[in-house]
């Protein structure tokens, strides 16, 4: 195992939030590049969990646990440091390394945020109660973020989007699993 990894095993609850990029200076620190625009998640967990990049040269196997001593924003990018990663050669051997955080470690979202991970999933029912399927995925179109719902019509998977916006959603019940939308099947 590298310097500054633990063999360990992936949380029950780990999300994958990110990849390290590269090394950055000489004294142990890589760049990470998050999967959202606001990497909360990266700074909260002072323990990350990694997984060898799916392609490219893998310098560990299997799970490791990382423990970081600090994670920031550097002009436009993410730098982070971790125990034991001491030099640029380290940090370098991280290199593409996926990056997992524990969803339990994700700070609270304030009322009306949600996670978008917490989303996946959910049943979609109009005001009506017409289920219209499940949140397969959200999109981000710049403007606002859509939900991507799968549903069965004749014997095949079909999608419809709904703009996740207060507009059209009148509810978001996670301990429920729905999503309650102003939004018909037709449209």
């Amino acid at each position: 195992m590298l310097p500054g990894l633990e063999a360990a095993e992936l949380p029950a609850d780990a999300i994958e939030v990110g990849r390290i990029a590269d090394a950055w200076g000489i004294k142990g620190w890589f760049k990470v590049l998050p999967y959202s625009a606001d990497p909360e998640a990266l700074f909260s967990s002072k323990r990350w969990y990694l997984m060898p990049a799916e392609r490219g040269a893998k310098t560990f196997s299997g799970v490791a646990s990382l423990a970081i001593t600090q994670a920031k924003v550097h002009s436009d990018t993410l730098v982070a440091s971790a125990h034991d990663v001491t030099d640029r050669s380290g940090a370098e051997a991280l290199r593409g390394a996926r990056i997992f955080v524990p969803r339990a470690s994700f700070p609270t979202p304030d009322k009306d945020e949600f996670y978008w991970v917490d989303l996946i999933g959910l049943d979609v029912v109009n005001r009506e109660g017409i289920a219209l399927g499940n949140v397969s995925e959200l999109l981000s179109t710049g403007a606002q973020t859509v939900l991507v719902i799968e549903y069965v019509a004749q014997g095949k998977t079909e999608q419809r989007m709904v703009p996740f916006v207060a507009h059209y959603v009148d509810d978001v019940d996670l301990a429920t699993g729905r999503i309650l939308v102003d939004w018909q099947p037709d449209y």
